[in-house]
């Protein structure tokens, strides 16, 4: 099959150091790509690329895809830049699908982010100057939806942590875990999720962290919303980039790719039905990930496939406690190749680039089979992607949202000010002017509502005792018991 899709190329960076030792995000996504050139052992490669599609960062450019394709000599090129709300996989799903079809005959997918460069430049006192790039790419693509409701920006704003900490006592509820079993569990395996990230050559973090030092709280490890720490969650301040070339066979084969460089995307899915995070009916299973999920396992059982190297999205502990759970793993303690986003690093909109190119190395040195999940927004859509050393089956995608759009409807938002209710999901934020309980309940109507509460009290039972599952009363949005 000429035109079954592979990865022929991969190209990895990263840069600590002073301000002036550190690039801006355009010239690290340019040097990634040289990286990948070289990667696949044949220059020529250039001559063969019909597109570069790049995932929208915190960086100010229009379109650094026809800048870093200008910078190589690769002409007449399409470039498309996807924004937050675009699920990262979906940028490779789509160049695998035009490469199937003959469309084109090779995409560069390609990502980076300079936060480090900018964070240096406000601790060295210096001036974070880009490039200015002013031009639009030919393609740019967003989301229609908006990621939240207004009234969840208002007392959750627009930072995913409250959301997904919100997500984590709905998991631990299911699984009838008590706090301190269920948080002590997940610092000892985000402690060895440290170790692989500081034996990853492309890992941010140099030591390994104690799971004592993740589980309290310290300078170094403040808490973002319970019952998450700095270390739990997500570290965007980091300079990395990140390239991957995928060609038709055909081409690989004109340029003589050495086999041992290919690898074979074999199946992906999709789950883009967008609903708000309190408007879920449940909010850890929804049904659009399990449809994913599924396509993927069952793929695998019809050819006899076994994954053995996995990364899952690992933005916060619920996202990979969610991905194994629809995998049906029971282990997570393994289930990440680059050592996961605190620790690896986690550049806000293209780590899935990252975890794909390091599972890939994986794959090239253990022919084997593996597994990649993504996410956008507050846990609002997934992604799954089989790969493998070897072209086991013919390239398969399936975007499942619209069978996920007739089985999974919005639940209705109540009006009530005062009534009754049950606790679907809480967090707790504490920062130097919030002290407050942020609280999903359904009411007795199974409308969904957001209240909160300041009572001091309340706040520390929640954070020592399940409140998940109770029953309670609300007057004027506020819990009174």
């Amino acid at each position: 099959m000429s035109n079954r899709p592979v990865v022929v190329g991969l190209g990895t960076i990263q840069q600590k150091g002073n301000y002036n030792e550190l690039d801006e995000a355009l010239f690290l996504m340019d040097k990634s790509f040289k990286k990948a050139i070289i990667d696949c052992t044949n220059s020529n490669i250039t001559e063969y690329i019909d597109e570069v599609r790049i995932p929208k960062g915190f960086w100010r450019y229009r379109d650094p895809g026809k800048w870093v394709a200008d910078n190589n000599n690769i002409k007449s090129v399409k470039t498309i830049v996807s924004k937050v709300g675009i699920l990262q996989q979906n940028l490779i799903n789509t160049a695998c699908n035009k490469i199937k079809n003959g469309e084109i005959k090779a995409s560069l997918i390609l990502g980076g982010e300079s936060r480090f460069k900018i964070l240096r430049s406000s601790i060295e006192n210096k001036d974070y100057i880009e490039t200015p790039l002013n031009t639009n790419p030919d393609i740019y693509e967003k989301s229609p939806e908006k990621l939240q409701l207004d009234v969840e920006e208002k007392e959750l704003g627009s930072m995913a942590v409250g959301y997904y900490a919100i997500l984590e006592s709905a998991f631990r509820y299911m699984l009838e875990n008590n706090h301190d079993d269920h948080h002590n569990y997940l610092c000892d395996v985000y402690s060895g999720y440290s170790e692989i990230a500081a034996n990853n050559k492309d890992g941010w973090i140099e030591q390994s962290i104690d799971k004592e030092d993740i589980r309290v709280e310290s300078k170094k490890n403040t808490r973002q919303a319970f019952p998450y720490n700095k270390y739990h969650c997500t570290s965007w301040n980091v300079n990395q980039a990140c390239s991957i070339i995928i060609c038709s066979e055909g081409v690989a084969d004109k340029l003589d790719i050495p086999l041992d460089k290919r690898v074979y995307p074999l199946a992906s899915s999709e789950n883009n039905h967008m609903i708000s995070t309190l408007q879920r009916p449940n909010l850890i299973e929804p049904a659009g990930m399990h449809l994913a999920a599924k396509f993927i396992l069952d793929i695998c059982s019809k050819n006899n496939l076994v994954p053995s190297v996995y990364d899952l999205y690992s933005c916060f502990p619920v996202a990979i406690q969610m991905f194994a759970k629809s995998l049906n793993l029971n282990n997570i303690k393994d289930k990440t190749v680059t050592g996961a986003m605190p620790f690896a690093g986690g550049p806000l909109n293209s780590y899935v680039l990252h975890s794909t190119a390091k599972l890939i190395e994986k794959l090239r040195e253990n022919n084997g089979i593996g597994i990649v999940t993504g996410v956008s927004g507050m846990m609002t859509k997934q992604s799954y992607a089989l790969w493998s050393k070897n072209k086991e089956i013919d390239f398969i995608h399936k975007d499942v949202t619209k069978d996920a759009e007739t089985i999974e409807k919005a639940l209705e938002l109540s009006e009530f000010e005062d009534g009754e209710g049950k606790i679907v999901g809480y967090t707790v934020i504490n920062r130097k002017d919030i002290n407050k309980a942020i609280i999903y309940i359904e009411t007795i109507d199974n409308k969904r509502k957001l209240i909160t509460s300041s009572d001091k009290t309340i706040i520390d039972s929640m954070e020592k005792n399940e409140w998940v599952g109770k029953k309670i009363k609300f007057k004027e949005n506020q819990l009174v018991s």
